[in-house]
């Protein structure tokens, strides 16, 4: 059943940004995971490895392989980045096999400890099977909850290991009719990769929130988040798994299933605004060329008089090369980033703390002084990147600063995996336009509107209210599903066993 209700209302307007303290934190909505998955390769796990390492831009926490070579299952796991902790060539060779999934990990449920690490594995009496899991369930504190008064015991804290349990407990006498059984149970968004010692299978929720591509390697099959994970192991793009569709990958070849009713798809519009990678292509649309019409729109919505257009690199690239072809306004690079500066980089000094957004931004003055800036950014959360970015270019000389942000004011939470802050620290949950404007500092401030996103999307009326095209929640508060596990509004992530008395 769909829920349109959004969470109650925020603080009211009047707080300040709420600070941080991590030099770090470009004040972005967080991406959620990426999966990979093959079948059918001598070198499964390699080719996983390189698949994740495209895919590392939707989680840098941890990542995780496990891989089947006829007789066992193999697994590493392990916290930090792909290329700190699968790359090693004794790694890959502890990971023989045919069939290989794997997952990189930005948390948005359970803990950042080891034991939430994905895939997760479990021995069942028909064989081993393990799980990768990119979304998040909206009723997996309902399941966990009722499925521990049944006495069964989890060991993480994630949503994942609760379709573990639901395979578990299902009576069908077949893998395929277990997950079935499983993913009927599923509340919310999400893009699975299973393996079996015969099988690895690729889910799609039922109103396909979460991307998942098909796409072939010689003989093989291979499952991914994203088409750019595919292009670095020469893999041809097959085809997007539908909304709704299950496919399995067998000796057999590939059968499709069709375990839920079809339903109109609200696929995750978010993806083509910030979480994808560029060189993607997601339902059908090339990222890129999106983020450029999605740029021209808003020069079109939100122009100002100006000398120059600069991004927030590197989100806001696309859409700010977009805004000047459409504004004819010269682009420049105004801002250069420091790509090497790693989430494990020593934390500063107080004494110095201040000058954490230097860490990955300066300012290039030849670009800016004298200048009057339009800035574009894909979006503002909290505000306090925007803040500090803007004291830079001033700091650089530009005469004005007109922000513009290539999507609408994000004033809700997003449940479908995407680590959003609670929404009293959304900063437009708790003002407006002009009052944005003067805490971050601009001349000017403009976002994209609703209806311009979705023309910019091909829709020339606008958005359809009646009927979306995508899943826009995080601007509108219009949540395509239930949400069993937050009617009270609040964002827990923590599935603890220690939830409720006993």
């Amino acid at each position: 059943m769909a829920h349109s209700s959004a969470p109650p209302d925020a603080a009211a307007p009047g707080h300040a940004p709420i600070p941080t303290t991590n030099p770090f934190d470009d004040d972005k909505l967080r991406e959620e995971c990426g999966v990979f998955g093959v079948f059918g390769h001598v070198d499964s796990a390699a080719l996983t490895t390189l698949g994740l390492h495209a895919l590392q831009h939707r989680g840098q926490e941890a990542a995780g392989i496990v891989a089947y070579d006829g007789e066992h299952f193999h697994m590493h796991r392990a916290k930090g980045q792909v290329g700190d902790t699968l790359n090693a060539p004794d790694v890959i060779a502890r990971l023989p096999g045919h069939l290989a999934i794997g997952h990189v990990r930005y948390s948005t449920t359970g803990d950042s400890i080891m034991r939430n690490v994905q895939p997760l594995f479990a021995d069942f009496a028909f064989g081993g099977l393990a799980v990768a899991q990119n979304g998040n369930l909206t009723n997996a504190r309902a399941l966990r909850a009722a499925m521990v008064r049944e006495g069964r015991l989890f060991q993480s804290t994630t949503d994942t290991e609760v379709i573990i349990h639901l395979v578990a407990k299902s009576g069908s006498d077949t893998l395929v009719g277990r997950v079935t059984d499983a993913i009927g149970h599923l509340e919310g968004g999400y893009a699975l990769v299973l393996i079996s010692r015969k099988k690895v299978i690729g889910v799609r929720d039922p109103l396909g929130l979460r991307p998942l591509v098909l796409g072939k390697l010689d003989n093989s099959f291979v499952l991914a988040s994203e088409t750019c994970a595919l292009d670095i192991i020469g893999a041809d793009f097959v085809r997007d798994i539908e909304p709704g569709e299950m496919v399995v990958l067998d000796d057999n070849g590939i059968d499709s299933l069709r375990p839920f009713p079809r339903r109109p798809s609200r696929f995750c519009i978010f993806e083509y605004i910030y979480f994808a990678r560029p060189d993607s292509r997601v339902e059908g649309r090339g990222v890129y060329s999106t983020r450029k019409a999605i740029g021209a729109e808003l020069a079109r919505e939100a122009g100002v008089d100006a000398d120059v257009v600069v991004p927030v690199p590197d989100s806001g690239v696309p859409a700010a090369m977009g805004y000047a072809e459409a504004a004819d306004l010269p682009y420049e690079l105004g801002i250069v980033r420091n790509h090497y500066v790693g989430r494990t980089f020593i934390e500063p000094a107080d004494q110095i703390r201040h000058l954490g957004v230097r860490l990955k931004h300066n300012p290039n003055r030849d670009a800016l002084d004298g200048k009057r800036v339009v800035l574009v950014d894909d979006s503002i959360v909290r505000g306090t990147t925007s803040t500090k970015i803007v004291e830079m270019i001033r700091n650089a000389g530009a005469l004005e600063v007109h922000l513009r942000i290539s999507s609408p004011p994000t004033g809700y939470s997003c449940f479908y995996g995407i680590d959003t802050p609670e929404r009293d620290k959304l900063l437009a949950a708790r003002h407006n336009v002009a009052e944005m404007a003067a805490l971050i500092g601009v001349d000017s401030l403009a976002f994209l509107s609703i209806d311009g996103l979705h023309r910019a999307m091909g829709e020339a009326a606008g958005r359809n209210v009646a009927a979306p095209q995508f899943c826009d929640a995080c601007f509108t508060g219009d949540y395509p599903t239930g949400l069993t596990d937050f009617e009270d509004g609040s964002i827990g992530n923590e599935l603890s066993l220690l939830e409720e008395d006993v």
